[in-house]
């Protein structure tokens, strides 16, 4: 709640000056409205007294300096307005300034959370990859090949996707890039004798120099698995599933992208009011869309961020505010170059206001 109402004390302070703006201009007009009568009142009694001769010379007196006080008010209100004014106007762009830059500061910290919760998730396929490819069903699969050995390791690979619903499939691939094993044979039909042996994640799984290391890709669709978007991560297995052990094959681990990609950016805190009018992104290096809060655009639209774009930060465009976060990685996951994003309309006059 205190957050909620921190928020506000920007948008607190334009309605103020706005208000102070009408209020001091009417109770000028007050003033010079006044004042014109004053100066009729002081014109009748000048006339009075021309007409009342030498009675009304000491009458004409007060009202000739009663006509002074008047036109001297009326430059004090005039000043005032102008003065007022000018001060209400750099009030108000004060106000918006600091708005802009709370706002901005706020999207960006909410950018920086979702791609930090995205990095962590990931982090965690890069470990599940580097400890199941030691497995020794896994490990027999390529280094002993037949027809018991691919049906114990997709047997294993079962039990494993059972227990991590994450992922869609587990493929173990022998060194030509053939799929000798996979945890849903069934379900994925298209795997059967499936040559991987063109796919940069195959090929760099080969070249990696040690069990330690391993390859991330960017989101992509599986033909294979049903044109599902997935984020694969492979690695090395190697002979007797030791780290320095020669490689022998690879294995592949397929992300499913989009349940857990949504469920990051539906989870930005956002009041239900600013969700209506935001739509929270998730980017890869490119800019193409990788997830997005509307559901729109996924793995098609490119969303550019300007050229200056630092790691992270906001700017405004065409009445919406940008908040952006680069990827800053977890543990030995360096990120691939990802954004968290989020673009806000402007909210219309005392909309957030009411909202509190």
């Amino acid at each position: 709640m205190a957050e909620a109402e921190g928020s506000l004390v920007p948008e607190r302070i334009l309605e103020l000056s706005e208000r102070l703006s009408k209020v001091a201009g009417a109770k000028i007009g007050e003033i010079s409205t006044i004042n014109r009568e004053a100066k009729m009142l002081a014109i009748n009694a000048l006339i009075t007294a021309a007409r009342a001769g030498e009675a009304g010379k000491a009458f004409a007196i007060v009202a000739e300096e009663f006509k002074r006080i008047a036109s001297e008010i009326d430059d004090v209100a005039i000043g005032m307005e102008t003065q007022v004014r000018a001060d209400l106007r750099e009030l108000s762009a004060v106000g918006a300034a600091i708005l802009s830059h709370l706002r901005g500061q706020r999207l960006a910290d909410l950018a920086l959370n979702a791609i930090e919760i995205i990095d962590r998730n990931l982090y965690e396929r890069t470990c599940d990859v580097r400890w199941w490819a030691t497995d020794s069903a896994v490990v027999d699969c390529v280094a002993q090949p037949g027809p018991e050995a691919s049906r114990h390791a997709s047997s294993r690979l079962k039990v494993i996707l059972d227990a991590y619903t994450v992922y869609l499939d587990l493929w173990i691939c022998d060194a030509r890039g053939r799929v000798v094993a996979t945890g849903r044979p069934e379900k994925y039909a298209a795997t059967r004798d499936l040559s991987v042996a063109a796919a940069p994640w195959f090929q760099q799984a080969m070249r990696t120099a040690s069990g330690d290391e391993f390859v991330a890709c960017d989101v992509a669709r599986e033909a294979a698995l049903a044109g599902a978007p997935v984020a694969t991560y492979a690695t090395a297995i190697r002979q007797g599933g030791k780290a320095t052990g020669r490689p022998v094959g690879v294995l592949g681990v397929h992300f499913d992208w989009r349940p857990q990609a949504q469920a990051v950016v539906d989870g930005v805190r956002l009041t239900g009011e600013e969700a209506a009018r935001s739509r929270i992104m998730l980017l890869d290096h490119k800019g193409r869309v990788l997830a997005s809060s509307d559901r729109k655009g996924e793995l098609e639209e490119v969303f550019h961020l300007p050229g200056d774009a630092v790691s992270m930060g906001s700017y405004a465009i065409d009445g919406a505010t940008v908040g952006y976060a680069l990827t800053p990685g977890y543990e030995t996951y360096r990120g691939l170059g990802w954004y968290g994003c989020i673009l806000q309309r402007e909210a219309a006059a005392g909309e957030g206001v009411r909202a509190a």
